[in-house]
C-alpha cells in the first residue's frame, strides 16, 4: 500500500523505517528542514528500557504538592485556564492509583523491552552508529527512603523481565567512578546492565538516510494544515505549499506521528486522544582531554535528571513542566540543572559552555503511547509516547507496522482501535488513488 506518515521525529522515522521494511510505498511529511528537528532533537540519551515506568504512581500526588512554587521543581504544573490541561492532570491522579500505576508499568515494560531488542536487532543489521553507549544505566539515590522504596519496586518489575538490580552505594562508585565525588552523599542505587544510551537526532537522522535509500521519500518543509475525509475513510493530506497555497497527497493509509501536535491535527476530525505537551529541558555540555564525567548513564533520583555521555558530549536532561504549548527556555530551570551536574561532576567541563534546549513531549495521563487504529479505518497512530520515545520508538514503529499491514503485534501490549488476538487488517478504499 501507500503510506504517508505524518512527522519525521524518532517515532515518525522508525514507523517509516519499518513499513517500507513490511513492504509498502512510504512518504514522510515534516514540517521542519530534516528529521529529529524538535522533541528527539536533544532529549536525555537513555534507552532506559528496564527502568521503565509511569511518571504516574502513587507517591507523585504527594510530591507534587512538596513541589508547589518551586521554580526548578522536577515536575511542574503551571495552571492555565485551558480545560484540556484540567481534565489530563484529572486523569493523571486517577492513574496514580496503586492498580493503574501496576497495569501501566507491566505494559510500558513490555513495549520498551521489545523495542529495545529490536534496536539491537536494527543496529546489528545496518551498521547504524549514534554515539551509543551498551554500559546500562544506574539510577542512584541519596534518600535512603527512595532508595528502600527501589529496591522494592525492582523486585516487582524483574517479574515482568526487568533486570535491574540493586546496588550498594560502594557498588555504584565501582560502576560509574565519576560518582565518588557524590560518595558521601550517594545511599544506594538500582542498575540496568543491559540498558543503552545514545543520541536520539544522529539515529533519527542516520535512519532516515537509510529509509531514503531503501525508497522511503521524504517532503522536508511542508507544514500539514489538515486530513481531509470522505464518507468515513482519510482520502486527503492536505499541505502548505511555499507560496502559501495548498498541496495535496492521498494514500491508502496515513499515520499521524506528529508527538505533542498530533490532537490538534485530529481534533479537526472529531478525534479526541488524551496527549498533553509535556515541557522537558536538557543542557549539553562540550568535553575535552582531561575532563571527568561519567561514561555510564545515570539517573539523579532525587532531581529527575539522566547523565549521558555522547562521544564528546555530556547531555544531562529531566524535568517536566504542564504549561501548554509554550517553548520558551527557563533560565532557571536549565541552571538549576548546571548547579546539579558540578555538584556531582565539577570536573564535567565549563558550565558556561552549556547549551540550552527545551522540547515538547507527548504525554499521556497513564504514560502508554498510542499506537494503532482509530475510527477511521486507513488512519493510525504512533504518538503519546512521553519521556520514553526514544526507549521505545523500534518497537512502537515496528508494531504499528504490524497493524497497518493486517498483522497481530508480537507484544503484549494494549493497541488503540485493536482487540486482544485479532489483526487490524486494512483493506484499500477502492476509490483511492
Amino acid at each position: 500500500m501507500r503510506v504517508i506518515v505524518l512527522g519525521a521525529g524518532v517515532i515518525g522515522t522508525t514507523s517509516a523505517w519499518y513499513l517500507a521494511r513490511a513492504g509498502h510505498e512510504v512518504t514522510v511529511v515534516e514540517r521542519q528542514g530534516a528529521a529529529g528537528l524538535e522533541t528527539s532533537f536533544a532529549n536525555g540519551g537513555q534507552i532506559s528500557a528496564s527502568q521503565a515506568e509511569p511518571w504516574a504512581d502513587p507517591n507523585v500526588p504527594a510530591k507534587i504538592v512538596e513541589w508547589l512554587g518551586r521554580e526548578d521543581a522536577p515536575l511542574r504544573f503551571r495552571l492555565r485556564d485551558d480545560w484540556q490541561q484540567w481534565v489530563w492532570g484529572m486523569r493523571f491522579l486517577f492513574e496514580c492509583l496503586p492498580f493503574r500505576a501496576r497495569e501501566n508499568t507491566r505494559q510500558i515494560l513490555a513495549l520498551a523491552l521489545y523495542s529495545r531488542a529490536h534496536l539491537r536487532e536494527l543496529r546489528r543489521d545496518t551498521g547504524i552508529q549514534y554515539d551509543q553507549l551498551t554500559r546500562g544505566i544506574l539510577q542512584f539515590f541519596v534518600e535512603e527512603e527512595e532508595f528502600e522504596r527501589a529496591v522494592e519496586q525492582a523486585a516487582f518489575v524483574r517479574q515482568y523481565g526487568s533486570e535491574r538490580e540493586p546496588k550498594t552505594a560502594q557498588e555504584c562508585i565501582a560502576i560509574e567512578p565519576a560518582l565518588r565525588h557524590a560518595a558521601d552523599r550517594v545511599v544506594g542505587g538500582i542498575y540496568a546492565a543491559a540498558d543503552e544510551s545514545g543520541d536520539a537526532l544522529k539515529f533519527t537522522q542516520a535512519l532516515a538516510e537509510l529509509a531514503q535509500r531503501a525508497g522511503v521519500k521524504f517532503l522536508y518543509g511542508r507544514s500539514i494544515k489538515r486530513l481531509s475525509a470522505d464518507h468515513g475513510w482519510i482520502s486527503t493530506v492536505v499541505l502548505a505549499d511555499a507560496e502559501g497555497g495548498d498541496e495535496r497527497l492521498t494514500a491508502d493509509a496515513y499515520v499521524v506521528a506528529l508527538g505533542s501536535y498530533s490532537p490538534l491535527l485530529l481534533q479537526r476530525l472529531g478525534i479526541s486522544i488524551p496527549v498533553y505537551p509535556l515541557k522537558g529541558y536538557s543542557i549539553t555540555l562540550p568535553l575535552e582531554p582531561g575532563d571527568e564525567a561519567p561514561t555510564v548513564s545515570l539517573t539523579d533520583d532525587s532531581h529527575k535528571l539522566v547523565f549521558s555521555r555522547l562521544g564528546d558530549r555530556l547531555r544531562v536532561a529531566g524535568t517536566a513542566e504542564l504549561e501548554g504549548y509554550n517553548t520558551a527556555v527557563s533560565e532557571v530551570r536549565c541552571q538549576a540543572i548546571i548547579r546539579r551536574t558540578f555538584e556531582l561532576f565539577p570536573s564535567a567541563g565549563h558550565p558556561e559552555r552549556a547549551e540550552f534546549w527545551t522540547g515538547l513531549r507527548p504525554a499521556t495521563p497513564s504514560n502508554l503511547p498510542l499506537i494503532g487504529r482509530t475510527r477511521y479505518p486507513n488512519l493510525f497512530l504512533n504518538t503519546g509516547h512521553g519521556t520514553l520515545g526514544w526507549t521505545m520508538a523500534c518497537g512502537s514503529g515496528r508494531a504499528l507496522a504490524d497493524i497497518v499491514s493486517g498483522r497481530q503485534p508480537e507484544v503484549d501490549f494494549r493497541f488503540a482501535g485493536l482487540p486482544a488476538g485479532s489483526g487490524s487488517v486494512l483493506v484499500a478504499k477502492p476509490s483511492a488513488s
